[in-house]
């Protein structure tokens, strides 16, 4: 274990930053040498996302190992927002843990799973690698316009759905308790996607267990980023600052609104999503001194 104090401490959101919301894949060479080259001068790096251990592994982990990630890289994954987590190395994805008890009840997910089928298989997906939380996900080869128009009758199914089972549920300004008075559950739409999970599901609860991982492994840096492209990848700074780090937060689509915070807010000038999330990456590449041999693919 390294008993140096890391310069940066990293914690990233994929959707938007890191991968292209468009492609679903990290389609920028740099930010792959880039993320190697930081994991291998010790920074830690979580990425905290409400994709799945599958989507993490191919999409993510694959493409650093495959550009020569560090055997001594401390990096981590807390996906489906909290809900799954996983040590991340040279070696490829390690014990994976699975928070039982936020999952959606099995006869829920079903009727989710057929009503995609029945009624919006020609816009959207139900996405079968996720464990604890529930995703349907914008067809790549449709348009978001006509995605969008689909989505919002799609949210409303699933809002009823929750209700029709008993599950407290949370939608929006819409909340309704079950009998015991409990909001258990929400439907969070994203551009993307829309997620039916757990309520104590998010980036916040996602930070504090990536924190909590690399103060197990070794010294914890005083700086951190965190780096997202929706209001809820602030949560991940606040956790950051709540516990007395140096934190900024990187908005890399700020046209949804940039959120007042007590820490700074970094916007990449008028890049967005993956374009920025490469700026970024570089901008602390060369802060940091680091030279990384790009690798052929």
């Amino acid at each position: 274990m390294s008993t140096a104090i890391p310069p940066l401490g990293l914690l990233l959101d994929v959707d938007g930053p890191i991968a292209s919301p468009v492609t679903r894949t990290i389609g920028i060479r740099s930010i792959i040498d880039d993320l190697v080259a930081l994991a291998g001068s010790g920074v830690p790096i979580a990425f905290i996302t409400g994709r799945s251990d599958s989507f993490i592994r191919t999409q993510v982990v694959a493409p650093l190992i495959e550009a020569g990630l560090s055997d001594d890289a401390r990096m981590f994954g807390v996906c489906e927002k909290g809900g799954v987590w996983f040590p991340i190395s040279s070696a490829g994805v390690g014990e994976m843990v699975v928070d039982e008890t936020v999952a959606l009840p099995t006869d829920f997910t079903e009727e989710i799973r057929e009503l995609v089928a029945d009624r919006f298989s020609d816009t959207m997906f139900f996405d079968e690698t996720k464990r604890a939380m529930i995703s349907v996900e914008q067809r790549t080869d449709v348009s978001e316009a006509r995605y969008q128009a689909a989505q919002s009758s799609m949210n409303e199914a699933a809002f009823a759905a929750l209700l029709r089972h008993g599950l407290g549920a949370r939608f929006g300004d819409r909340e309704m308790p079950d009998a015991e008075g409990k909001v258990s559950f929400r439907v969070d739409p994203t551009i993307i996607s829309t997620d039916i999970e757990s309520v104590k599901l998010d980036k916040d609860r996602g930070a504090e267990r990536a924190i909590a991982y690399f103060a197990e492994n070794g010294p914890l840096p005083r700086v951190w980023r965190s780096v997202g492209d929706s209001r809820s990848d602030y949560l991940m700074a606040d956790q950051l600052h709540r516990q007395g780090f140096d934190v900024a937060h990187v908005d890399v689509r700020p046209s949804d609104g940039v959120l007042e915070r007590p820490y700074p807010v970094i916007i990449e000038g008028d890049a967005i999503h993956d374009h920025a999330g490469a700026i970024f990456l570089g901008h602390w590449v060369e802060t940091l001194g680091l030279r990384p041999q790009r690798s052929a693919r």
